[in-house]
């Protein structure tokens, strides 16, 4: 068996698959570890600063509070052009300090922002 494993190992081509293979598999576990040792997502807690846009549907979370948006609202970022459902993927991108609130996408399309258009249902 020793033999068979030696002259299997000898041929390069078989040599450098096997080495290939089991860089591609050390590459793959650490990434996944990687990935799991991140934190979750978690909700978004906002400081109150200035807003920019002076529409009147416009609201900035609550200071440092977490809280959990209600279904109509979208959110944007303040240096942004697009608004987001608060559990779509570019929404939990925005720096907590600049998140603002609107309480329908027409108010946020009304302070001049675009729906983004990896955010499904806008």
């Amino acid at each position: 068996m020793d033999e068979k494993l030696k002259s299997f190992l000898h041929n390069d081509k078989h040599f450098f698959g096997l080495l290939v293979i089991t860089v591609a598999l050390a590459s793959f576990s650490l990434g996944r570890l990687s990935a799991l040792e991140k934190e979750p997502n978690q909700e978004a807690s906002v400081s109150h600063n200035e807003i920019k846009p002076t529409n009147q549907e416009v609201s900035v979370v609550a200071t440092t509070t977490t809280s959990k948006l209600e279904g109509g609202e979208v959110v944007a970022s303040k240096s942004g052009t697009k608004y987001h459902k608060p559990d779509c993927p570019g929404a939990s991108q925005i720096k907590p300090a600049n998140i603002i609130t609107f309480k329908s996408a027409a108010a946020a399309a009304a302070a001049g922002y675009t729906p983004a258009a990896n955010c499904p249902g806008l």
